[in-house]
């Protein structure tokens, strides 16, 4: 079920009434979140369902035991969870890309009897990482098993943010669902100003950019560099707009709930150096790779050499992550990469501060660096849209082909522009903020009129088809 459907606008408000007027018993309203997460879920396909119930009760059963004080009996089974979960994801995700890729190595690329084409489950890495982390964690002491499984599923399986994140961890939200719930009026209003911007960003900013990306990508031959800078450039907002509205959209969906989700996004695109910006980009995920593998082999406090290595790591596996293809390897290389520089003069935690903080400005230097941050973003981003690495390279010699002005793509592109400027100027105003739509002008009346000119440009400019979330994919 996607959040921008017809069938998401009447399945949201029936959950939310049902599940306050069971608020009197937690265990009836986890019940139900759970009833209506697999129904989220298995709205796609029931079959994933099976899945699903799947890794949640294996890591459930991990938890129970690891109770003893047994510490080798207790790593065996985190690793007996760990490594099930993850041959689970394999087989899905990556198995026909070893199968193919192996076969295009020593066999001509004759491999279609050993292929299972078989449809990879919507948000699977999401709720794979996401349960092992609960694993993990009751290993290392970090948090409590719990024997409430009603609990345990409903944690995995929480549908706002169940196929695209943020990934939860169980010391956060666990305890949520272990808890009664009362409902928050200004929480819940809070929550729909975060929806509101985020169907904001992908309807109108991701979607309206998609258009004329898609276009450009299913054949760059056909246009100038100038064209094909423009529509790099727009690949560029389109995934964050997309992806960060999606984490607007569950964020603020889990406030009508009760429940807090961790930030996913801090724009990133007003980040000095890239690794501020892997410090604001999809943090869920890049700390996770932090916690259970960079910081495991040593972290930062190893020799210069296994920092680096570390780093190598983290960004391949956090490439691979998203999907079994060479351009996502390459996406993760090229971003490793361009953090060895500040690994290794040590300045990779430089800006922890907000950028231009108590000024409406930044000065030349910080919009400089913003600007080459975003360039070598933007580079990245060529060879992640990019459906092979030759399609990647020849895009790349592309942008150097005559014709620098761009070449129309269509009479609506014009509401593009606007529409990102309005993207930039509120995140901007709002950089020290919660989210990124939380402040708002003073007095009702501006309030009222700054949602309702916000729905009417939503309703006025956005595509008419439905379109997916990027990452829904991974």
């Amino acid at each position: 079920m996607l959040f921008n459907s017809l069938q998401f606008a009447l399945f949201l408000p029936v959950v939310f009434c049902i599940y306050w007027l069971l608020r009197r018993s937690l265990r009836w309203q986890n019940l139900f979140v759970l009833a209506a997460s697999y129904l989220f879920y298995g709205w796609w396909d029931w079959r994933f369902l099976l899945l699903i119930a799947f890794t949640s009760g294996c890591s459930y059963l991990s938890g129970l035991l690891m109770t003893s004080a047994d510490r080798r009996r207790n790593r065996a089974v985190m690793w007996a969870n760990i490594v099930i979960n993850l041959l689970v994801l394999g087989v899905f995700k990556y198995y026909d890309f070893f199968v193919q890729s192996f076969a295009d190595l020593f066999f001509g690329g004759h491999a279609d009897g050993l292929l299972l084409h078989v449809l990879l489950p919507v948000g699977i890495s999401f709720y794979t990482f996401q349960a092992l982390s609960y694993s993990i964690d009751v290993y290392r002491g970090t948090v409590t098993p719990t024997r409430d499984a009603v609990a345990f599923f409903a944690y995995v399986s929480f549908f706002p943010q169940l196929v695209a994140g943020p990934i939860e961890r169980a010391s956060s939200l666990l305890p949520q669902f272990m808890q009664s719930r009362r409902f928050d009026y200004s929480l819940a209003v809070d929550g729909l100003r975060q929806m509101l911007w985020g169907f904001f960003k992908k309807l109108l900013v991701a979607d309206g950019c998609a258009v004329y990306v898609d276009r450009v990508f299913a054949d760059p031959t056909l246009y100038s560099g100038g064209t094909l800078a423009v529509a790099a450039v727009l690949f560029s907002f389109q995934i964050y707009a997309d992806f960060s509205g999606y984490s607007d959209i569950a964020i603020g969906c889990a406030k009508l709930f009760g429940i807090r989700l961790r930030r996913n996004f801090n724009v990133p695109y007003f980040s000095r150096d890239i690794a501020e910006f892997w410090r604001r980009w999809h943090i869920s995920l890049t700390t996770w790779f932090r916690d259970y593998v960079y910081i495991p082999l040593g972290g930062s406090r190893v020799s210069k050499a296994k920092v680096v290595r570390n780093t190598f790591i983290i960004f391949l596996l956090s490439g691979f992550w998203h999907g079994a293809n060479w351009t996502f390897l390459a996406w993760g290389f090229f971003h490793a990469l361009l953090f060895m520089p500040l690994i290794l003069m040590g300045r990779n935690r430089r800006y922890r501060d907000i950028v231009a903080e108590g000024r409406l400005l930044p000065n030349l230097r910080e919009a400089g660096q913003m600007l080459l941050t975003f360039v070598l973003a933007t580079i990245g981003w060529i060879v992640f849209r990019s459906p092979s690495l030759p399609f990647a390279f020849e895009y790349f010699k592309g942008l150097f082909r005559p014709g620098a002005v761009m070449q129309p793509l269509g009479s609506d592109f014009a509401f593009i522009i606007p529409a990102l400027l309005i993207m930039l100027v509120v995140e901007w105003l709002n950089r020290d903020q919660e989210h990124e739509f939380c402040r708002q002008p003073h007095g009702r009346l501006l309030r009222w009129g700054a949602y309702l000119l916000l729905i009417f440009i939503i309703l006025s400019f956005m595509q008419t088809s439905e379109m997916p979330f990027i990452y829904f994919q991974f």
